[in-house]
């Protein structure tokens, strides 16, 4: 005791507690102006159609953000003005219905009464025993319950699909070759092999880099022009690496692929997986919750044999960013991944630190947000059959998509549409810039947002309908607009 007391340096007198709180100083007129502040977020969602799409941020926008670091304060309702006038114009567009571009939600007016409730209660959701950790959990179970796991299965929010399946492959490579991974690192001598297909999203790559497996070892196999993975050439390239002396362990399936919606056969993916004894995972990051459509869930038959499944929330079910989640059916091989038992972190019998399983356990986040509340509030609030009929309409708006492009001289189709997905291009051959071309116009003129991607190695426009507010209205709109443009190139 006696160090501790020569490190303890007196300190100044304290502040009084009225004089350091942040709290406002006036709840009543700090009230107002954050009343004021929610109708006119709620008005812009209610008129999210009004307006062009997108619109660049001009030079005097920016040079605003130029500024150095605020010493003083100012007051709300003018730091609320800057944000009506230099934020809200000039954000990415995805509430707007003829928003078209990658694979973004649009949020819900619910959505944005959730991350409200979720700030002021500013939980971290990442241990300890309190209700935030509860209502994990039961969106665990409710996925679980969707994609047909076992309830006991383990789950945990992170930012987006692209993490989740970075973890689920750490949970594939651990289950490969033991936990002693951890501390001893990989080895030459048991070099991993990864299976995907040429639809897989970039991100699968990118994690055998971040896990040190290296992306040389991914195998991706060529596709049916459905952009399903190939069976026999999957086997033949885990029966070529086995002979080679390399070690296979997973197999990544798609439910959706990005360019254009793909599904691979999921059934016969577990088929091969269970007779080759491989770790089946699944990029479902917005492909998966077509389970929650009637219609559409016969696509992810097999999905329910999955070891892991990366989806987003923020996606197909609108959950306001971010809200990405992995799902893992055998709960001790997932905490063995990632738990990181310490001093600070010991757990009790009672009180706040009780309970044996902390989210912390299972992914490598320590401080996380609650976002299990705008998914917990988005289903009570909408209900998983009403998020289901939003999806098939979207794809049945891909559909009408596609059919008016088919009749159309102009343009031609440039892959399948199984899903929402409308990849298409100008007519003529040798069409890659002016594609480019046309949708930068859109974007510009604010008309339309649709992006660009390549299939069969030319540039193509890529429509990619996610919005619950998109009618057919909309894709008329854009086609009209689309086409009226082709004539200016």
């Amino acid at each position: 005791m006696g160090q501790v007391a020569r490190l303890i340096r007196p300190m100044a007198a304290p502040t009084a507690a009225a004089d350091a709180s942040l709290d406002p100083a006036d709840w009543n007129q700090f009230r107002a102006e954050a009343h004021a502040a929610l109708d006119r977020a709620l008005t812009r969602l209610e008129h999210a159609g009004d307006g062009p799409v997108w619109r660049p941020t001009p030079a005097a926008a920016r040079a605003r953000f130029e500024a150095p670091l605020p010493v003083g304060s100012r007051d709300l309702a003018e730091v609320l003005g800057d944000v009506e006038a230099l934020i809200a114009p000039y954000v990415v567009g995805n509430t707007h219905p003829r928003f078209f571009g990658w694979a973004h939600g649009a949020g819900t007016p619910v959505g944005v009464v959730a991350e409200l409730i979720a700030a002021a209660l500013d939980a971290n959701c990442g241990g300890r025993d309190h209700i935030g950790t509860v209502v994990e959990g039961q969106i665990a179970r409710w996925a679980a319950e969707a994609f047909g796991f076992p309830p006991e299965s383990s789950g945990v929010f992170v930012t987006g699909a692209s993490q989740a399946n970075f973890l689920g492959l750490l949970v594939a490579r651990d289950a490969a070759l033991g936990h002693g991974v951890r501390a001893s690192g990989l080895k030459a001598d048991s070099q991993l092999t990864v299976y995907a297909s040429t639809e897989a999203h970039a991100c699968v790559r990118q994690a055998l880099e971040l896990a040190g497996v290296g992306s040389s070892f991914l195998r991706q196999i060529e596709t049916s022009a459905m952009g399903a993975m190939r069976l026999d050439v999957l086997r033949g390239a885990i029966a070529r690496d086995r002979e080679a002396g390399l070690t296979p362990f997973l197999i990544v399936g798609t439910a959706g692929g990005v360019n254009f919606g793909a599904f691979d056969d999921l059934t016969a993916l577990a088929d091969i997986a269970a007779a080759e004894r491989l770790w089946l995972h699944v990029d479902g990051a917005f492909g998966a919750l077509t389970t929650l459509s009637a219609e559409l869930k016969p696509l992810t038959r097999g999905l329910e044999r999955a070891h892991s499944v990366a989806f987003d929330f923020h996606k197909w079910a609108h959950v306001p960013y971010d809200a990405g989640f992995l799902l893992v059916r055998d709960p001790a091989l997932h905490k063995q991944t990632f738990a990181a038992p310490a001093a600070y972190l010991s757990r009790a019998e009672r009180g706040l630190a009780a309970g044996d399983d902390w989210p912390c356990d299972f992914g490598p986040d320590l401080s996380r947000g609650f976002r299990a509340l705008k998914v917990w509030l988005t289903f009570q609030t909408l209900g998983a059959e009403a998020i289901g009929r939003a999806i098939a309409a979207n794809c049945a708006a891909a559909r009408h998509l596609a059919a008016r492009i088919e009749a159309s001289r102009v343009f031609a189709l440039a892959a399948p549409v199984p899903l929402n997905i409308v990849c298409f291009s100008l007519a003529e051959e040798g069409t890659g810039e002016r594609n480019r071309e046309l949708v930068m116009r859109l974007q510009e003129r604010g008309l339309a947002a649709p992006s660009t991607t390549r299939i069969g190695g030319c540039e193509v426009i890529r429509a990619a309908i996610f919005n619950h507010r998109t009618s057919l209205a909309d894709v008329d709109a854009f086609f009209d607009d689309a086409t009226a443009i082709a004539v200016e190139l």
